[in-house]
Formats: C-alpha cells, sequence, structure tokens
C-alpha cells in the first residue's frame, strides 16, 4: 500500500505550549484507516526518543495538562494496549518524528472530533489503563476536511 497524496479524509493540527507542531492527517482505506503523522519540536531530552502516541476519547484539548482529552478512546471496553486509539509510539529524529500506520480499529466517522494526544514517555504496551505513558505534551482536535 501506498500512502496517498490526495486530501486525507481528517486531519489534526498538534500543538503544544513548549512548541510541538504537526499535522496527523486520517485517509479512510476500506475498512481500515491509515494515520499519518508528521511532527516537529518533540524534547531532546527524552532518554529513548519514543513517544506514546494516542488518540483520546476526549474533544477538546483544554484543561491543565490537556486534562479535557480524557482517556483513550476505548469504546469497546478493551484492556490496553487494545484500544481503539492506541497507535504504535512515535519514534524522535532530532525533535521530527513521521509515521504511518493502518489500522483497522475505528473507521474515520468514529474519530472526528475527538483528541490526538502526544506523551512524555513512550508506551509500555501493558501498564493500565495507558501504558505508563506520562504526562501529556501536545494535542489536536480531529477535524473532517472538506
Amino acid at each position: 500500500m501506498r500512502i496517498p497524496t490526495g486530501r486525507p479524509g481528517a486531519v489534526a493540527r498538534v500543538q503544544s505550549e513548549g512548541g510541538i507542531t504537526g499535522a496527523v492527517k486520517f485517509y479512510q482505506m476500506g475498512d481500515g484507516v491509515l494515520v499519518v503523522a508528521d511532527i516537529a519540536g518533540l524534547p531532546q531530552s527524552s532518554p529513548t526518543g519514543f513517544f506514546a502516541f494516542h488518540i483520546h476519547a476526549g474533544t477538546d484539548c483544554g484543561g491543565m495538562h490537556y486534562a479535557d482529552t480524557g482517556g483513550h478512546f476505548n469504546p469497546s471496553g478493551a484492556l490496553h494496549p487494545v484500544h481503539a486509539g492506541d497507535l504504535p509510539p512515535l519514534l524522535s529524529v532530532d525533535g521530527q518524528a513521521h509515521m504511518a500506520v493502518l489500522t483497522g480499529r475505528f473507521h474515520l466517522s468514529d474519530v472526528l472530533g475527538r483528541t490526538v494526544v502526544i506523551h512524555e514517555n513512550p508506551d509500555d504496551f501493558h501498564t493500565q489503563p495507558a501504558g505508563n505513558a506520562g504526562r501529556k505534551l501536545a494535542c489536536g482536535v480531529i477535524q473532517p476536511v472538506r
């Protein structure tokens, strides 16, 4: 499969007070959704360079430390890391990360208006409920592209 060059169905403009910026694009691909992230300004102080990356249930990036994003998007009530919103981590090189993943855990319409969150730690893929991902560093609301 190739990464589409056309217009995505939705995009989240990610930002933070600490200078993280970027876009996460969503393409409906049959029964799956291709998620393409291009992020800059990630902290270079991370010992591993990995940052947890999730779709959260909340619909707003407000609140102290993005509290309004709520927990992971998890409509089926599954254990972590089988939440619909669990995505592979971002790997930073000099503060930049680029990632593409095809997921069948949701349709584009399921996540419109929800939030994308980048966390300070890598996801350990077993600690409940959120993989010991740590503090929320950046956020963006998933908006339809018209």
